[in-house]
């Protein structure tokens, strides 16, 4: 099995030398999103010198689609954010087009945990037909209910949203396992926690006294027509899925963070009408989340959360079209692109849902050209 490991960072990868057993003993190649900082790459050369690894800063990427594209470079180049966690979708070019088994995205800040080993985890939850299939009452599933937490509280994960909120005793449960074609493995340490969350538990600095110590459930398979927040933090697919997770573009318009949520709804409601399977659960990580200013995450994701109550409901009330990915996704985009002006009458809102659907447009043209 050939894996690739997208990681976008600005630091040092310490993490990366910390996985570096495993990723030799398969032979991972890693691709590494920066931003082109000689001192940064100096000391990772020396964390990464026994791996396979590319760096691709502005200049790389810029060669990257001037290679491939020539004169039209420039328009297909700015489906790319700046500086913001979305790169990662160049690396997600870059491994789609040396096609291999599986993707992996992994950010700078999560270490190993205990004796979960990344690679052999996330295989074994997308290739093997073992698992636990949750249904909801509701529409979403809190993902948050799979992990053992050091708060009695019902918490629920970055990009769940307000208005679907229910109890665990509205799930229910199957014994039905079955392939995946994308994993989201969970983490200890910091959960992945919106700002609002956070500052409400005396958080200041992106943290708070809530931490995760365990997985309850190793894979769980989300049902037909449930979604949950999908972080990729710590998440695998498989090559062919790449075409319809393009990580949406960030740090635009006073909007972040929600970049993989609502990828991940994308990706949910496509898979489940392609009769795909998506889960989560292990491998567990250690999220080492660096300090930071909570305030300005709020402000990063405040027109972000108000979106997210209405999108996530426009994209389940579609039929979609097509029987492979590229397909789907392009007649996602075409009915998003009818129903979004009329769903949507901020004008803020209405503008940067725009702006992202003409980036799906570019995504579907570029991977289209890679094939």
């Amino acid at each position: 099995m050939k894996t690739c490991v997208v990681v976008a960072s600005i630091n040092t990868l310490d993490n990366m030398k910390a996985f570096e057993l495993e990723l030799l003993d398969h032979e991972c190649k890693v691709i590494v999103i920066d931003e082109g900082d000689a001192i940064v790459r100096k000391e990772n050369e020396k964390l990464l010198s026994s791996l396979q690894h590319e760096y691709y800063g502005p200049a790389e990427r810029t060669e990257w689609f001037k290679k491939r594209f020539g004169s039209s470079y420039t328009n297909l180049l700015s489906v790319i954010p700046e500086r913001c966690h979305a790169e990662t979708s160049f690396g997600f070019l870059v491994a789609y087009e040396e096609k291999p088994d599986i993707i992996l995205e992994v950010d700078d800040d999560v270490f190993p945990f205990a004796d979960h080993a990344l690679i052999d985890a996330h295989t074994r939850n997308l290739l093997g037909n073992d698992g636990v299939t949750v249904d909801c009452r509701g529409k979403w599933y809190n993902t948050m209910e799979n992990l053992t937490l050091t708060h009695s509280m019902m918490l629920y994960a970055r990009g769940h949203p307000y208005g679907e909120r229910a109890e665990n005793e509205y799930l229910t449960w199957k014994n039905s396992g079955d392939k995946c074609v994308l994993n989201m493995g969970l983490w200890t340490g910091c959960p992945d926690l919106d700002a609002l969350t956070i500052l409400y538990n005396g958080g200041m600095n992106g943290q708070c006294s809530i931490a995760a110590t365990g997985c309850k459930r190793d894979k769980v398979i989300v049902d037909k027509g449930i979604y949950f927040p999908v972080c990729s933090m710590n998440t695998a697919f498989l090559c062919e899925v790449a075409p319809a997770f393009y990580q949406l573009y960030s740090n635009f318009m006073g909007i972040d963070r929600f970049d993989d949520i609502w990828s991940g709804v994308f990706i949910k409601k496509i898979a489940d009408h392609l009769g795909r399977k998506v889960s989560l659960g292990s491998p567990l990580v250690t999220h080492r989340k660096r300090p930071r200013d909570t305030f300005k995450d709020l402000r990063k994701e405040f027109e972000g959360m108000v979106i997210n109550e209405k999108l996530w409901a426009l994209v389940d009330q579609i039929e979609l079209e097509g029987s492979e990915y590229w397909d789907a996704y392009n007649s996602l985009i075409e009915e998003l692109e009818k129903r979004i002006p009329q769903a949507f009458t901020e004008p803020l809102h209405r503008e940067f849902l725009e702006a992202q659907l003409q980036k799906m447009r570019l995504w579907l043209k570029i991977t289209d050209r890679l094939d």
